[in-house]
């Protein structure tokens, strides 16, 4: 389907005043081509036709291969994607710098959102008939050298942890720590950067758990898709295009106390949830847990201090918090071989600050291993 070809069907259905469904798709084809496409090319053309008008155009493939999480355009012919092996470049091209602002605009509107020079930036989410697919775009002239569009995929994390240490991401001693970590119930941090791994560890670990335990999770995105009988998602739902009905992670940790959590768990800690997910986790809920961006364990106390403050909580109350409420940080990081569990550390406190201290890390046991061996000692008594 040439790209004259999808504008003579767009100015068809757009003097008519038609929906772009697939009855009329399939009718604008027919008519531009003049009879001169069989039945199977009309098919084809109908479903580039659906891409182009309402999905998410050429790079409909690249967010159907299930190796890629993130698609990245900053020039019509600078499409990029991310998967296992890093940014590669896509063969996808645009006609030009409009037909990128045409797709941008056209995602934003079906994420609910406004994109024109008056709002020229966005951030939304796809509706699901689209995939878990979460958009941003910007306009010039916030992005001087064209319309820059960022889509990730979100999809399910599903592996288990067999699976996890099949594919290399722990050893067999990271494996018995992370099982232990799991059956003495202690409550413990994800950390890592951006496509680290965090939500897959997050949901091997959470399909570990006692089929007897209720799970309920609350997220941003659903994301966590463990194989656990007892697994309740709460989802925040933003707002619409008036700015009205957000419903966000701290009103649902909230409700998530009252369905009576054997386990609590934030997908990812951002901003003021931090603290109700302390309070929740001081409160007899044993084995919680969250996600959290760090670039290592070392960092979690700053990173959580920055973020309690959102929520008006001070720095010496944050840390007596987190001394009560966390006990072991897993921090994943991806490498050029794929994505791993590099260190295990235990927040320990010292003169009324917590430190994060390393027992595990690159697969050995470091010199404060008998941290670890305190912790499942108390556990247990």
């Amino acid at each position: 389907m040439t790209t004259e070809l999808v504008e003579r069907v767009r100015n068809r259905l757009a003097g008519e005043s038609r929906s772009a469904d697939p009855i009329a798709l399939a009718a604008a084809v027919r008519a531009e081509a003049g009879g001169a496409l069989s039945h199977d090319a009309v098919l084809d053309a109908v479903r580039q036709a659906q891409d182009e008008f309402l999905g998410a155009g050429p790079l409909a493939p690249l967010l159907d291969d299930e190796d890629v999480t993130d698609v990245l355009v900053s020039a019509p012919d600078q499409v990029w994607t991310d998967g296992p092996q890093g940014l590669a470049r896509a063969s996808v091209r645009f006609a030009d710098e409009d037909a990128v602002r045409r797709l941008a605009q056209r995602l934003a509107l079906a994420a609910g959102r406004r994109l024109d020079d008056a709002q020229p930036y966005v951030d939304g989410w796809l509706p699901a008939r689209q995939g878990r697919v979460r958009v941003h775009a910007v306009l010039p002239p916030i992005a001087p050298d064209g319309t820059c569009l960022s889509l990730r995929v979100l999809r399910p994390a599903t592996h288990d942890l067999d699976a996890l240490g099949a594919c290399g991401v722990f050893n067999a001693a990271g494996a018995r720590i992370l099982r232990t970590v799991v059956r003495r119930r202690l409550a413990f941090l994800v950390t890592g950067g951006t496509g680290a791994g965090k939500t897959t560890l997050l949901s091997a670990l959470l399909g570990a758990v006692d089929p007897a335990q209720r799970i309920v999770c609350v997220e941003d995105a659903g994301e966590l898709r463990p194989v656990h009988p007892q697994f309740v998602s709460l989802v925040a739902r933003p707002a619409n295009v008036e700015g009205a009905g957000a419903i966000e992670l701290p009103e649902l940790v909230r409700q998530a106390l009252r369905m009576r959590p054997d386990r609590l768990v934030v997908g990812e800690v951002r901003g003021a949830e931090v603290c109700s997910l302390l309070n929740a986790l001081n409160t007899g809920h044993e084995g919680g847990a969250c996600t959290l961006h760090a670039n290592s364990p070392a960092e979690v106390p700053a990173r959580l201090e920055a973020l309690a403050a959102l929520g008006g909580l001070g720095r010496e109350a944050l840390h007596s918090q987190l001394a009560a409420a966390v006990r072991v940080v897993l921090h994943m990081q991806r490498m050029p071989g794929g994505r791993r569990l590099s260190e295990v550390a235990v927040l320990q406190r010292y003169h009324g600050e917590v430190r994060a201290v390393a027992v595990w890390r690159d697969g050995q046991w470091t010199a404060r291993r008998s941290l670890f061996a305190d912790l499942v000692r108390e556990a247990d008594s």
